[in-house]
């Protein structure tokens, strides 16, 4: 480009990116007072009448798309040597690539995320646009008015028209978010093409990891453990070789991960948090869990309840009227500070989506089971601010030994207690951890430790 300054009324300030065919700049449109980005084909591919044409095709196809969830093209013009250029709407909060080069997000916002793109996907799809590059760097985020983020689908330079992707193909896309039919030219694709790459972007967002090739894919879990089982399945289906097995829609996807968000209890802390951020030890556990909600049958009216773990490792009895929702698919140890992995536990409350307020009226039951490392150490170390801490005792049953400790006057009027237990016959291996939060009636901490039981 002969000039860094301007293109046409638009006043160039940085450059955002260069890809294969063209370079896009930010720039300031001072007419309407306004930032945007403006995509110029590469210099060294104007004589190419072919690279020229799917340069352009890129900018139709963002404007028959023509949705909030897809980037729009507000204007196209050429620069004097003749080579083309189309204004875009500018994606202040960068790419989906900008955030899982942090790390892998907290697994709702991963699947929240994901399930922004899925839909961004399904509405090019519904304009007969398969895209063939969903990646994290194409998926852009831009800041809305009310200060939420918005995710829009970006570069369409490999998409083509269903209609001409179901035919004979180029391949096309990138390693890791590539489909097996993408692979090598020649095969038909449809829509599923890009429902498999947006497996890809979530197991990337959720395991810090790019996928490997298909039908080599290590499991999620394997990667995160204490992964929702759900969620693994989610991902693993999208992740599919055999299109025929994947969802059959990206809104089907969508409409999955969306499901499985609302499953979950919020996040607990920050992305990155030490061992002192852990003010609500089971609040972390749970959330560390990544566990389906499932409800608890049963009237909670019955003086007790028995639950279980999806492993069938943990039993416990607890109040009725505590048993409403159940997370049985285990917890992380390393929300105590042990180390990480994925073992045996459940939570079980009236309202689990409420457990990691102290201040709130909830009443339930934490229970992880741990094969290494020492967990009554731990849990002598655990403090709760807004909590008045009353002491410990000891507890003794014919199958456990340990203590008690007790908290009460929370911010809300609750009280908790956290017992770490060892086998009563001196074995160091498995250890317990139990958290019994109260609001009212007589302390059922006993009654539970009593009801309790591991293989």
């Amino acid at each position: 480009m002969q000039s860094l300054s301007r293109i046409g009324r638009y006043r160039l300030e940085r450059r955002l990116g260069t890809g294969a065919f063209g370079t896009v700049w930010l720039a300031q449109d001072d007419v309407l007072d306004a930032p945007v980005a403006v995509k110029v084909l590469a210099e060294n591919w104007s004589h190419r009448l072919d690279v020229r044409e799917r340069f352009l095709s890129e900018a139709r196809l963002l404007r028959k798309a023509d949705s909030p969830r897809v980037v729009q093209v507000y204007d196209i013009g050429e620069l004097p040597d003749g080579r083309p250029y189309f204004v875009m709407e500018y994606a202040d909060g960068g790419t989906l690539a900008d955030l899982a080069e942090q790390g892998p997000l907290p697994v709702p916002e991963a699947l929240r995320l994901t399930a922004l793109a899925a839909r961004s996907a399904h509405a090019l799809h519904e304009a007969g646009i398969v895209h063939r590059d969903v990646k994290p760097s194409n998926v852009l985020l831009r800041t809305a008015p009310d200060g939420t983020r918005r995710v829009l689908l970006a570069d369409l330079g490999l998409a083509k028209s269903l209609a001409q992707a179901s035919g004979l193909t180029l391949a096309a896309g990138s390693a890791g978010y590539q489909p097996p039919e993408q692979a090598e030219p020649g095969a038909g694709i449809d829509a599923r093409a890009d429902v498999y790459s947006l497996g890809a972007v979530g197991y990337e967002l959720v395991t810090g990891t790019v996928p490997a090739a298909p039908g080599q894919v290590v499991r999620p879990d394997r990667l995160s453990p204490g992964l929702d089982p759900g969620v693994r399945r989610a991902l693993m289906r999208a992740l599919e070789p055999d299109r025929e097995r994947r969802w059959p829609t990206a809104e089907a996807f969508a409409d999955e991960l969306e499901r499985l968000t609302v499953c979950r209890p919020p996040a607990a802390g920050p992305r990155r948090r030490g061992k002192a951020a852990l003010l609500s030890a089971a609040a972390g556990l749970v959330a560390a869990a990544g566990v389906a909600l499932v409800l608890v049958n049963g009237p909670s009216t019955a003086p007790d309840v028995r639950v279980t773990d999806a492993t069938g490792r943990v039993v416990v009895d607890v109040p009725g009227g505590w048993a409403r929702q159940l997370r049985d698919s285990g917890w992380d140890p390393r929300a105590l500070g042990l180390r990480p992995g994925h073992e045996p536990g459940l939570a079980v409350a009236g309202d689990l989506a409420r457990w990691q307020d102290l201040g709130a009226d909830v009443s339930g039951v934490f229970v992880g089971l741990s094969e290494q490392g020492d967990v009554t150490a731990r849990v002598a170390s655990l403090a709760h601010a807004g909590c008045r801490y009353d002491g410990s005792r000891a507890y003794t049953s014919a199958q456990w030994h340990g203590r008690i400790r007790a908290w009460s006057a929370c911010s809300g009027g609750g009280r908790l207690t956290e017992t770490a237990l060892v086998a009563a016959n001196g074995a160091q291996q498995p250890q317990v951890y139990v958290q019994v939060r109260q609001h009212g009636g007589d302390d059922a901490t006993d009654r539970i430790l009593r009801s309790l039981r591991v293989t």
